[in-house]
This record gives structure tokens, C-alpha cells and sequence, in this order.
């Protein structure tokens, strides 16, 4: 159970993103001047490529993904960029054309800005806050009271089904001595709700900085507050240099200036289900930039790391993510399915659906670490592997002073990633319905080893059983592998895992058919276990991927078909 702690800093306006964000207009300012200074820096006398190529991407996204929440003004305005350009560039002299491009660099880079940088209301986020403490309350007590048996007066708490493991103390001292990125894992739509709800209503940490597609301002609803909750808009769709340039300052800046950010790495959802193992570099870049900056300045503070792994039972987008993934990767074999889960209200449905179960969501908080991915103590300092007290501004030195070396700088944020990914596979929480999953999949490749994957995802599920005995020998020993990986540190276990066998597979088997309406695994009514859904159990089978937990099933030592049969037999006789 996750205990509820009072806020590391009591008043609202005393948060770094509320500070950032009432000096909306000078930080506006300061991510202008500071983009085009680096423009400049690293493109030089290529600035007027770099303002074609930009033209020429937006006028394609707005001809070919116009989206309800673009400006609209959208297409004026790069025809007017266009104009200016291209206008009587000819008649110019070779600093009248410098001149000119730089202003429309800067009018651009403005433009960008001002989209990006969002606004922080304290009414509002109270209000929000509000609406989700009395959203679950009311969730909780309502669906789950028709649901199961209650003694009566019982009340079911949401910090009883949303679990916050980890250093916990550690990372809400670190508020007060640093700035704390938290870097999660990524799965679902509902991941942003969810660890903002507990990391203001259970672990009392102040508001974060986080980026928010902007797809999601489609919605008025959705617009109204995340504008107002201080988070930054990303649009996906833009890919030109000085867009992702004034993205990535105004990440850095924000962490000069001591906002607390969270990103997901991975960019985007899993679609595969697997742990992230590839992070995205642009953003802990940035992270990396801002550090070695804030040494520049002779300033002493420190950016602390926090991966986060979040462990659900049930993916509310599973059925889309996988077939987006196998669409990817097998190509022609699978026809794209249509994301329907950015609507709040399927959000809400799922969380009710969720809720109303007697099933938890696990957020693993990993352990602190610095810039460069050594952990750190409660004060804040580093330390190695081998428990060596260091001091991280010595990584940025040269000669003796700190300075910019951005390959050396890109080196070191592979290690961070590296570091991250680490500690994702190591804080993963597993539980029963992810070894359920490996199991049952496994045991299915087994049974048809002439079956490349997409031949095991096209076999009929209504032909295939998962014979008990089976299972519960192949999850026996992939329990025991497990038992002995948590004691080497090498991954996190749910209580759950600790289980008698059966009811590991009970458990399991219960908490993945909560939403989907093909099961996953379910039991049929001759309590023989079957999947309505291969792909679905594929996909969460994955999740206890690139541990090589499969090397660990003796398949010599598994109840063979005949075995079973005679099992069976005697028991009908």
C-alpha cells in the first residue's frame, strides 16, 4: 500500500512550474534569443537552407495534416515567410540578405514559441485535483461496491489500488537540493493522469513540466486544462530544425531554471508491449546542455534522474498497439487498426472498468541518479560503482574549466540512456498477469516449433488449449527463475509472484480479462485455460521479454500431451 506523504513544498505558488510560467512573457523571450543564437552557432551561413527547408516541410503539414487546432492564420503566415524570402532577394546585398533571413528566423522561432510554452493556473489545477480525488473516490465506491462483497462501511482508498514503490523519501528530498527529471516508461494514454494523480495526491511532489501532443487540443475540453496545467505542447507532426531547436531550448531552459520535467524517452507508447530498450537522445540532451550550463554560470545545483516503470495488469490500447506493431513489422500481413483512446470519455470507461475490479496499478520509482547516471545519495551527491564519492561538474572540465564539447556531451547522454534503460529492466515490477502470459505463450510456440510468429498469430484460438498440468509446471519453474533474478537485483516482484502455483495462475488469468472483451487467458467451462486473442497475449507476454526467462523453462521436465491425456483419463474414471 502506497501512504499518502504531505507536500514537500505546502503553497502552490512556491512551485518552480508555477514560478516558470507567471514569467510566461520573459521566458518567451528567453528561448527567442537563446534558439537563434544556437541556430546561428551551428548552422551559420546555412541559416537561409535551413529557412527553405522549413517552409517547405510546413507548407506540406498543413496542406496534408491539417489538424482543428493549427492557428488560423496557418497558411497566411508561411505564404507571408515564403513572400519575404523569396521576395527581392535578388536585388540585395550579401548583408541585406543576412539581415533579412535572421529577422524571419526570429519571427518563426516566435511563432514556435509561443505555441510551446503553456500557462500554469493555480484555480485550475485546484479545480482538476478536485475532479480526480472525487472522480476515483466515487469510482472506487460505487463500481467496486457492486462488484464484490463489502463489509459494511468499508471504503475502498485509491492509494489501496494505485501502488507508489521505491525511494520514495529520498526522491522528495531531492525536490528541495535539485531539479528532479522523472523519466516513465510508456504504455497508454492513461499514463499521464495517472502518475500526475499520484505524484501530487500520494506522494505529494509538486507539479511537473510535461509535454502534451498537441493532437490533444483537438478536444475543448482537453485544450481548456492542459493549457492551463503547465504543460508544453509538442506537435509530432513538425520535423524541421528550428521547430525541434525551439522545443529542445525551451526544455533546457525550464531546467536551468529548476522546473521539475517529466518526458517518456521512449518518444511514444510501446507498441510491442517490450520494456523500452531504444530511449529518444533529443530531450535528455537537452537535460545534459542545461547541467553543464548551469556549471558555466558558477552555479552549484544539481538535475537528478528518476526512471519511473509502470506495471499494468491491462493495457487500455493493447488490441491497437500490437497491431500498429505487427503492421510495422510484418508489413502486409496486418491492416492497420485506428487509435480510439485520445477521447476522455473511452478514458474514463476504461478507468471505471479497471476500478471496479479488484486490481492495482504499480508505479516502481528507480533509484536516483545524476546527469551522467550515478546514483546519488539523500543529499544529492554521486557516487560510482564501487561506492567512490565524485563530483559531476569534473565531467564538463577541460583545462580546468568547464566548457561546451557536445560530442563529448552526446557520449555521455548514451550513458544516461544506457543507465535508464538499466534500471527500467531492473525496478520492472512483475506481476502474476505478465507470467501468465509468458507462460502460456511460450508453451504455444513450443507446441507448433515449425510456426514462425505470425503462423502462431494466425492459428484458429479456438482450437487450442492450454492444458493445466502444463501450465502450471512451465509457471513453477519460470516462478522459481524469477524468485532467483529478484535476489541477484536484477527485477522487482508483485506479492502476487509468491503465490501457491495455482493461484498465481488464478490471479494472473482474473486480472488480464478485466477489460478486453477476447480474453486474453480465461477459463472455459471444463476449467481448461484458453486465449480468445494471440495477438493480445503476445503482447503482453512481452513485457518479460530480454530477460532470457525462456532459457530457463526444461521442457523435458513439462507434462507432455499423453501424460496429460492419461491424467485426464483417470481422473474422469
Amino acid at each position: 500500500m502506497s501512504n499518502k506523504h504531505p507536500h514537500v513544498i505546502p503553497e502552490i505558488t512556491d512551485w518552480p512550474i508555477h514560478k516558470l510560467l507567471a514569467d510566461r512573457k520573459n521566458f518567451v523571450g528567453e528561448i527567442d534569443e537563446f534558439t537563434f543564437n544556437k541556430l546561428l552557432r551551428l548552422h551559420g551561413n546555412a541559416i537561409k537552407d535551413i529557412l527553405a527547408k522549413t517552409v517547405y516541410l510546413e507548407r506540406i503539414r498543413i496542406k496534408e495534416e491539417p489538424w482543428k487546432v493549427d492557428p488560423p492564420n496557418e497558411r497566411i503566415f508561411w505564404r507571408k515567410v515564403r513572400r519575404k524570402l523569396l521576395g527581392r532577394t535578388h536585388s540585395m546585398s550579401e548583408e541585406e540578405l543576412r539581415t533579412n533571413s535572421e529577422a524571419v528566423l526570429k519571427t518563426i522561432i516566435n511563432r514556435y514559441s509561443e505555441e510551446i510554452v503553456g500557462t500554469f493556473r493555480k484555480s485550475t489545477f485546484l479545480f482538476a485535483r478536485g475532479f480526480l480525488r472525487a472522480f476515483f473516490r466515487r469510482l472506487l465506491n460505487t463500481a467496486a461496491g457492486r462488484n464484490m462483497k463489502r463489509v459494511y462501511g468499508t471504503k475502498y482508498k485509491i492509494n489501496e489500488r494505485l501502488i507508489a514503490k521505491g525511494e520514495i523519501d529520498k526522491i522528495r528530498g531531492l525536490i528541495k537540493k535539485g531539479t528532479v527529471i522523472i523519466v516513465p516508461t510508456h504504455s497508454s494514454n492513461l499514463d499521464s493522469i495517472l502518475i500526475g494523480y499520484v505524484m501530487d495526491s500520494i506522494l505529494g511532489l509538486p507539479s511537473f513540466s510535461y509535454g502534451a501532443g498537441l493532437n490533444l487540443y483537438n478536444t475543448g475540453y482537453t485544450a481548456y486544462f492542459m493549457n492551463r496545467l503547465g504543460a508544453y505542447r509538442v506537435d509530432r507532426r513538425k520535423k524541421n530544425p528550428i521547430y525541434l531547436e525551439t522545443l529542445k531550448s525551451m526544455s533546457n531552459l525550464s531546467i536551468q531554471r529548476g522546473t521539475n520535467s517529466l518526458f517518456f524517452p521512449g518518444g511514444t507508447r510501446s507498441r510491442s508491449g517490450i520494456l523500452e530498450h531504444k530511449l529518444k537522445l533529443g530531450l535528455m540532451g537537452t537535460a545534459m546542455e542545461a547541467q553543464r550550463e548551469i556549471y558555466q554560470k558558477g552555479k552549484t545545483d544539481k538535475i537528478f534522474i528518476v526512471p519511473l516503470i509502470i506495471s499494468y495488469h491491462v493495457v487500455l490500447e493493447a488490441k491497437y498497439l500490437i497491431e500498429q506493431h505487427l503492421k510495422r513489422t510484418g508489413k502486409e500481413k496486418y491492416i492497420r487498426a485506428r487509435d480510439e483512446f485520445y477521447s476522455v470519455r473511452k478514458l474514463f470507461k476504461f478507468a471505471w472498468k479497471f476500478f471496479s475490479q479488484p486490481s492495482k496499478i504499480t508505479l516502481s520509482f528507480g533509484k536516483p541518479m545524476d546527469i551522467i547516471g550515478n546514483f546519488v545519495d539523500a543529499n544529492g551527491l554521486s557516487f560510482d560503482r564501487f561506492g567512490n564519492a565524485l563530483e559531476v561538474k569534473e565531467y564538463f572540465m577541460s583545462n580546468g574549466e568547464v566548457v561546451e564539447d557536445l560530442q563529448r556531451e552526446t557520449e555521455y547522454t548514451k550513458i544516461l540512456a544506457e543507465r535508464i534503460t538499466e534500471r527500467y529492466f531492473k525496478e520492472n515490477i512483475v506481476l502474476t498477469s505478465h507470467l501468465v502470459a509468458f507462460a502460456a505463450f511460450n508453451i504455444l510456440k513450443k507446441e507448433n516449433p515449425k510456426l514462425d510468429l505470425y503462423g502462431l498469430l494466425r492459428l484458429p484460438p479456438e482450437d487450442f488449449v492450454f492444458p493445466k498440468k502444463k501450465m502450471q509446471d512451465v509457471v513453477g519453474q519460470l516462478q522459481l527463475e524469477l524468485i532467483s533474478m529478484f535476489n541477484k537485483g536484477r527485477i522487482k516482484l508483485s506479492e502476487q509472484i509468491y503465490f501457491e502455483i495455482d493461484e498465481v495462475i488464478k490471479d494472473g488469468v482474473r486480472n488480464i480479462g478485466i477489460y478486453h472483451p477476447e480474453k486474453t487467458l480465461v477459463f472455459n467451462k471444463k476449467d481448461q485455460l484458453i486465449s480468445q486473442d494471440f495477438k493480445l497475449l503476445f503482447f503482453y507476454h512481452n513485457r518479460l521479454t530480454n530477460y532470457g526467462l525462456e532459457k530457463a523453462i526444461s521442457w523435458s521436465k513439462v507434462s507432455s500431451k499423453e501424460e496429460i491425456e492419461v491424467e485426464v483419463m483417470s481422473d474422469e474414471l
